[in-house]
């Protein structure tokens, strides 16, 4: 079908022509800005003479949407289908419920909206809410986790379109299994699995992060793994207090492995998961970023390995997050997205609170090895009110990052690597009401595009000072970037068979 990949998945960078536009939604919820979420397009050919620029926007028909991640019509779990073709996006929107289909094959460089599907519809058909990760299916539907039910309590079930009408068909889950929590999945067809991630429960983090509410039990822990013929879910796997908040999970992209990982976000680590040779899952913690010890942080307490999770707590109650400042405390990385290079060679991940991206060369699946790092703004930036007192990494605090005279708001957070590993693109914005807790220079400012260059021989990242697109310039003002989509697929969207 056409954008498709060649069957053989390692051959499918050096198939596909170099990236040059980019599709990611700019959201406004959370702003003083009443205006839509948009779908911005940004051309990033580098010959081009809008090269870093949005050149074009098509706003949403409401307002208030959270547009969060995105995803095809079409991709390679449908190859050898030439009916199917790549040419529309998938646009759920985290907070309203609502789903755009927005036809991008007509005109790639100006999409156009397609289709809108209602709330009630997911509300009424499938019991479900806040719809998350799309991904296309080798049968030619649409499949869409969820992270809630009506009333905003956590729930994890799958959304079902058709490809064809973008009907609301039903759940994928059978009556009676969703999962406690949801946010993302991915699966394995050559292996009759799926496993799907947890982050917590709507109305827990609609506006913010309240830390009470971990312990009231209103963030998950879990991976779940799922018997993708019948639907059934097999297993749960807790990861317990080092595993809390997994989000992204990815799995190799050789459709042969049986393993991949996922990002943990509260307490900054990385989880392997992995089929037995029982044949059921397990998961083992192989990466884990140290927390520093500073002062002057907003709060008295950050979670990191050093800290029990009663002290954590104690600190973070909803008083202390507005009266408590210049304390000792421990600052996590919080890992909030991970992706995994086409050749399945290195991972990535982005620590939005300490400001870096780190590259880890995989090719020990059980030892991931550190091998490139950048700081792009972040809380610990040299002229802020936060000072490192102790690092275990002994790494320098580093300055804040100024690129063509406009100082970097934020700090990285979602990801996307070219098809050849050698650029990986990134946004500043995690989500607008957490922005807004932890960033509110951001919300005032916008967010930012930038790109890194990537050493594929030897590992090793360094920033393209060439490239800035800087959301803080909209024409109705500052507006949040957030996940990014190449038209011809890229590296957290293609499932191959």
């Amino acid at each position: 079908y056409q954008h498709s990949c060649p069957a053989s998945f390692t051959a499918a960078a050096f198939y596909r022509p170099r990236e040059e536009i980019v599709y990611l939604p700019c959201i406004y919820r959370s702003t003083e800005i009443l205006k839509p979420d948009y779908l911005a397009t940004v051309d990033v050919d580098p010959k081009s003479p809008t090269y870093s620029q949005v050149i074009h926007r098509l706003p949403m028909p409401n307002l208030r949407d959270e547009l969060h991640h995105s995803g095809w019509n079409a991709c390679s779990s449908c190859f050898g289908d030439a009916s199917k073709t790549r040419n529309r996006l998938i646009l759920p929107s985290l907070i309203s419920s609502r789903i755009y289909v927005v036809d991008v094959g007509t005109n790639p460089r100006a999409p156009k909206m397609q289709k809108m599907v209602e709330p009630v519809d997911l509300f009424w058909k499938c019991g479900l809410a806040n719809p998350h990760t799309s991904h296309c299916l080798g049968s030619g539907q649409i499949m869409i986790s969820c992270m809630g039910d009506p009333a905003g309590n956590g729930k994890g079930g799958f959304v079902l379109l058709d490809g064809e009408t973008f009907e609301v068909l039903g759940n994928w889950e059978h009556p009676g299994e969703a999962a406690p929590f949801g946010y993302d999945f991915w699966y394995q067809p050559r292996h009759n699995v799926m496993i799907s991630t947890e982050w917590g429960a709507p109305k827990a983090l609609v506006n913010g992060f309240d830390p009470a509410h971990v312990k009231e039990g209103l963030y998950g822990s879990s991976l779940h793994v799922w018997d993708w013929t019948t639907h059934r879910k097999l297993q749960t796997l807790d990861l317990g207090e080092d595993g809390a908040i997994p989000l992204e999970v990815r799995f190799l992209h050789d459709p042969s492995a049986t393993e991949g990982y996922v990002g943990c976000a509260l307490k900054s680590t990385v989880f392997r998961f992995y089929k037995t040779p029982k044949g059921d899952w397990a998961a083992e913690k192989v990466i884990s970023v140290p927390s520093k010890k500073v002062e002057g942080w907003m709060l008295p307490e950050m979670p990191g390995e050093s800290v029990s999770p009663d002290t954590f707590l104690l600190y973070l109650s909803p008083v202390c997050l507005t009266r408590l400042t210049c304390h000792l405390s421990v600052c996590t990385g919080l890992i909030t997205d991970i992706l995994i290079s086409l050749d399945d060679r290195f991972l990535y991940f982005s620590n939005w609170l300490h400001g870096d991206i780190r590259q880890y060369d995989i090719t020990d699946r059980r030892n991931p090895r550190l091998v490139g790092q950048v700081f792009l703004g972040g809380s610990l930036v040299t002229d802020g009110p936060v000072k490192i007192l102790e690092d275990p990494e002994n790494q320098p605090q580093p300055r804040p990052r100024i690129i063509q005279g406009k100082r970097i708001p934020g700090s990285p957070q979602m990801l996307q690597l070219s098809l050849d590993g050698r650029r990986l693109y990134v946004t500043t914005s995690l989500f607008s009401g957490w922005d807004k807790q932890f960033y509110p220079d951001m919300i005032r400012e916008g967010s930012v595009m930038m790109q890194i260059d990537v050493d594929t021989v030897n590992g090793g990242l360094s920033l393209n000072e060439n490239f800035l697109v800087d959301f803080g310039k909209e024409p109705d003002g500052p507006a949040l970037a957030h996940e990014l989509r190449y038209p011809g697929g890229d590296c957290t969207s293609d499932i191959w068979l």
